[in-house]
Formats: C-alpha cells, sequence, structure tokens
C-alpha cells in the first residue's frame, strides 16, 4: 500500500518542528487537538521533536517491564506498544494523518513508516532492516527505531522514536518495548560520529512523505494556534 501513495499526486501536509526539551503531556496534548481538526478535515500534519527525559508506557505494557529506578518521569499513553525512553538525541515524529483515506490499514501504515526510516537511515550509509513479527527498525547493534501509533476516527497519532545520538543507558532500567534478548542502537554506533540532527530531521520528513504520498510544507509552531 505504501508503494501506491508514491505513484500518485501526493496530497500537502504541514510539518512542524517543535524544537527540543518538549514536554511529552503538552506534546500528546497538541497531538490529540490537531487530530481533532484532520478527522474534521484539516491538512495532515507532520509533528518532529526532541523531548524531555521521559518513559511511555503503552496500552499493553506489563508492570514487570520496569526492572530499576526510573531517571525521567513514567507517563502512561493510549499508542499501541510497551514501555520505551525518549529524550534528547532522540528524533520523534508524530504524522498525525488521514490513514484511512489513503487506503492504510495499521500494518501498512506501520510498514510505511519503517520504509522511510530505512530509506533515511540508507541515505546515511547505516545498514538497517525490519525483523520478522517486531515493529521497527533494526541495526546489527540493535533497535534504532520503535514505533507506537494509536488510529481513531481513521486518523494516526503518536508514530516513532528514531535514536540519533541517544543516551542508550537510559533503557537499562527497562525492558524496552518488551524485548528482553536484544540491545538498543543509536546512528552513533552505526557511523562513529554525531550526524546533524537537522539533516537528519529533513531526510526523514522526505521519505516519509514520499512513502505517505504528502508533500511537507514547513510550517512555524505558531501557525498551529
Amino acid at each position: 500500500m505504501a508503494s501506491m501513495a508514491q505513484s500518485v499526486d501526493r496530497a500537502t501536509g504541514r510539518a512542524v518542528w517543535l524544537g527540543t526539551d518538549v514536554d511529552y503531556q503538552e506534546a500528546w496534548d497538541l497531538q490529540r487537538r490537531i487530530a481533532a481538526d484532520v478527522a474534521d478535515g484539516a491538512p495532515d500534519t507532520l509533528l518532529l521533536l526532541e523531548h524531555a527525559p521521559v518513559y511511555t508506557a503503552g496500552r499493553r505494557s506489563p508492570a514487570e517491564h520496569i526492572l530499576g529506578e526510573l531517571s525521567a518521569p513514567l507517563v502512561e499513553t493510549d499508542r499501541g506498544g510497551q514501555v520505551t525512553y525518549h529524550g534528547p538525541g532522540q528524533l520523534v515524529g508524530y504524522p498525525i494523518v488521514d490513514v484511512k483515506s489513503k487506503g492504510l490499514g495499521p500494518k501498512a501504515y506501520v510498514q510505511a513508516i519503517e520504509k522511510a526510516l530505512l530509506h533515511a537511515l540508507t541515505f546515511y550509509c547505516v545498514l538497517a532492516h525490519t525483523e520478522d513479527g517486531l515493529t521497527g527498525v533494526w541495526t546489527k547493534q540493535g533497535k534504532i527505531a520503535a514505533i507506537g501509533v494509536k488510529i481513531a476516527r481513521g486518523v494516526s497519532m503518536h508514530g516513532f522514536a528514531l535514536n540519533v545520538a541517544t543516551d542508550l543507558a537510559a533503557y537499562e532500567p527497562i525492558i524496552p518495548c518488551g524485548i528482553s534478548d536484544r540491545p538498543t542502537a543509536n546512528m552513533v554506533q552505526a557511523l562513529g560520529s554525531v550526524p546533524e540532527m537537522a539533516d537528519v530531521r529533513a531526510t526523514v520528513e522526505s521519505r516519509l512523505g514520499e512513502t505517505l504520498g504528502i508533500e511537507w510544507v514547513e510550517t512555524p509552531a505558531t501557525a498551529l494556534g
């Protein structure tokens, strides 16, 4: 389904950089407001940001997946997936998209995000892949990108987190995404240097536009009201 989106004229959507050190609850509240507007016909919107340190637990997160004392707040969310970490050096993307109008079910939508991240990492010569039966994107060092979404009224919320220069020690007190036998990874491990977040952001944004069939227009956060 994602490949079909590339063969038709792209719709126009808004891409908004919210900045760094973004509070999780504030971003979640903003997502919900935008999702209601998109369901009523507003343009698809991609929020990009770096969160202040936070742990989030999806709907299926067992309490025993928290192994020790957390160094940041824990927020229970309504997304899919299990417990994970967000913080500085991690590119978080929340595509708030009318997936129903694009003919994308939940599985095809997640696959479109995975494909976009794979293409973005390939641009940086990072060898990445997906794993059968698991969500997200992987390198030989471990899981480099996590995905957890919610779709309501045909509109997506939540999204992906790509570890660019994330402090991987933050994952030690949890079983990330419920996977206990594989490590997490970041782009620094694969590249041996720290890529510019602005460049990674632009690359991911472009590739996501291709897989979803959306032409993103850079929009200031102040335009969201």
